[in-house]
């Protein structure tokens, strides 16, 4: 997902001048050639995340379209009253990446598990949060994000599941479909959309059809692919690898009672109301947290036969 950033990043600024990435002595070997094709739209602060939103906000009242790159929580909620007051009360052009959603870096510890900051950095005005499933979507959000006005938050993780539809198209709001069934929705957000695919083929396999969409757009959320899915399935269930209060399904939870959507069920799978207080590489957490393909096959069957 970082290099797909990177490279469509490349693309806009060879083309627009006032593109500028801002990191926090991060990307080394990544950023080299970002560097050094634009050294005049590329600022490294150094270990200074909440410095580093500041010039992002002043940048951006210059006219800049900017880009401020750390690590998971560092940008997020080390630098919430900075996104606050600086950015999104401003209404301003930054799009702040989170790189490392999630799991991304189990064997750091809790200090870097990003199991928060979609649920955080969405309560907070003008923003609108991503975070895509795919490769694809990265491309499409981060030509998306530049033709739009206003802050962003893309988070991304280290998951590589691609998208191979050729008539894949992203959309800003709304969710993608890469299954098609009416047993049950499954809607995610982020790289954890891998597992919510094997755990769909598995359950076809025992005759349960899950209709699979990929929610990259978190805020604001797609209404209709909810509307839809609780006519037309037996019932939703969110899966994010952050925590369930507030991020992807609280959203939908909200959006459905806001909006008189009502499924038949709802379950949300992620991080309880708990510290993921144990190291580990992504898949050995997920698996760990019951947000793997295993437990959410035991999960959906346990609610069909219900």
């Amino acid at each position: 997902m970082r290099d797909a950033f990177v490279e469509e990043l490349t693309l806009l600024a060879e083309s627009d001048f006032n593109v500028v990435l801002i990191t926090a002595d991060l990307g080394f070997g990544v950023f080299d050639e970002f560097s050094e094709k634009f050294p005049n739209q590329f600022l490294n602060v150094g270990v200074a995340e909440q410095n580093m939103m500041m010039i992002a906000a002043g940048m951006a009242l210059e006219g800049k379209k900017v880009y401020a790159y750390s690590i998971g929580n560092f940008p997020t909620l080390r630098c919430l009253e900075q996104i606050r007051n600086d950015i999104c009360y401003h209404d301003l052009n930054v799009t702040i990446i989170g790189m490392g959603g999630g799991f991304s870096y189990g064997q750091l510890g809790m200090s870097h598990h990003a199991t928060e900051d979609l649920s955080i950095i969405r309560a907070l005005p003008k923003i609108k949060v991503l975070a895509p499933g795919t490769s694809n979507e990265v491309r499409g959000a981060v030509k998306s994000l530049y033709e739009s006005l206003g802050p962003a938050y893309l988070r991304l993780d280290k998951s590589k599941h691609f998208i191979t539809d050729e008539s894949f198209c992203f959309q800003l709001g709304k969710a993608y479909k890469l299954r098609e069934g009416d047993s049950v929705t499954l809607i995610s957000s982020g790289g954890i959309l891998e597992e919510v695919v094997k755990a769909a083929d598995d359950l076809k396999e025992r005759g349960i059809f899950c209709r699979v969409l990929s929610m990259h757009t978190v805020k604001p959320i797609d209404i209709d692919a909810l509307k839809d899915a609780a006519i037309n399935t037996g019932g939703i269930i969110s899966i994010e690898e952050n925590s369930i209060i507030g991020g992807l399904g609280g959203a939908i939870a909200e959006s459905c009672f806001e909006y008189g959507i009502q499924p038949n069920f709802f379950k949300r799978i992620g991080l309880d109301d708990t510290y993921s207080s144990i190291v580990g590489d992504q898949k050995y957490l997920r698996n760990h947290y019951k947000m793997n393909a295993e437990s959410i096959v035991k999960i959906v069957k346990g609610l069909i036969e219900k």
